[in-house]
């Protein structure tokens, strides 16, 4: 049985990008016969907002993108906002606590980056964690909570994480070289994206990914999470990115190509979803 799901973050507006992979994981799970469900990624207090969730649902909705479980239709996996599953995630990380790959690490960035030896050609906001900062094995093992510190995953170094993405192909990353020790939870009593996507894809039986390009190192981290979980690893698929007309990724901060604003252009939800990218932003 195919199992989907889209996750907005609302910290602003739906952009065409977002549309695009949406619309791409809608079809997947329609041609499949599957579930699509929405969860909303609302993780971080500080720049999520109840208005964005109203926003995206609406704009979704408008695009005919619809979904089987989720906000307004309800289900067996309720609640779909990820604020609201925290017992989930301190019970996911009592499991990955267990596994003893996870440590406390009160290291802030500018540590991470005083000890690095060179720089890294790096997507990421976050350096790589090198292992010299690495504690002590039996390092908070008496734990018995995440408490008020950062808590990483101690990756494989040298390591190859391969996959086959339905999109992209083949795939491979190294852990210790494309990506160090993941931070799994953050001292303000929250998971990181990271350990919360694949806490929640797991606990509402996805059996397939559809995200954007931007993610497929993320899916190398993941893998080993999940294999630390000791659960099923879903299929992956991930969509090209839409680029602005100055071949940037766009961000929500591209306020031109939101849904919202190409709407009070005038276009229609099939030119959004298929129109060439210079015709929207010509518009």
């Amino acid at each position: 049985m195919y199992r989907g799901r889209i996750a907005p973050t609302p910290t602003g507006l739906l952009h065409l990008g977002h549309a695009r992979t949406f619309a791409l994981a809608a079809q997947q799970a329609r041609a499949a016969n599957g579930t699509l469900i929405l969860r909303i990624e609302d993780l971080d207090a500080a720049r999520c907002q109840p208005h964005f969730t109203t926003n995206a649902i609406e704009d979704l909705k408008w695009l005919g993108i619809n979904w089987q479980e989720g906000p307004d239709i309800g289900g067996p996996h309720a609640p779909y906002l990820q604020s609201q599953r925290l017992p989930w995630f301190n019970e996911a990380w009592k499991k990955l606590h267990a596994s003893g790959q996870i440590y406390p690490c009160d290291k802030s960035r500018q540590d991470v980056e005083r000890a690095l030896v060179a720089p890294h050609a790096e997507d990421d906001a976050e350096p790589i964690f090198p292992p010299s900062l690495r504690p002590a094995l039996s390092t908070g093992r008496n734990a018995t909570a995440p408490g008020k510190t950062n808590w990483r995953f101690r990756v494989p170094d040298g390591e190859t994480i391969s996959f086959i993405d339905q999109i992209e192909g083949p795939q491979s990353f190294t852990a210790g070289k494309d990506f160090g020790d993941l931070l799994i939870w953050r001292k303000d009593g929250m998971p990181s994206y990271e350990m919360a996507v694949v806490a929640d894809d797991h606990a509402m039986g996805i059996t397939h990914v559809v995200r954007g390009a931007d993610l497929l190192k993320s899916t190398a981290r993941q893998i080993l999470l999940y294999r630390a979980f000791k659960w099923e690893i879903p299929q992956w698929s991930h969509a090209p990115l839409v680029n602005d007309a100055s071949g940037q990724r766009l961000s929500k901060r591209a306020a031109g190509l939101s849904i919202q604003e190409l709407r009070h252009k005038g276009l229609t939800p099939a030119e959004i979803l298929t129109a060439p990218i210079d015709t929207l932003i010509s518009k």
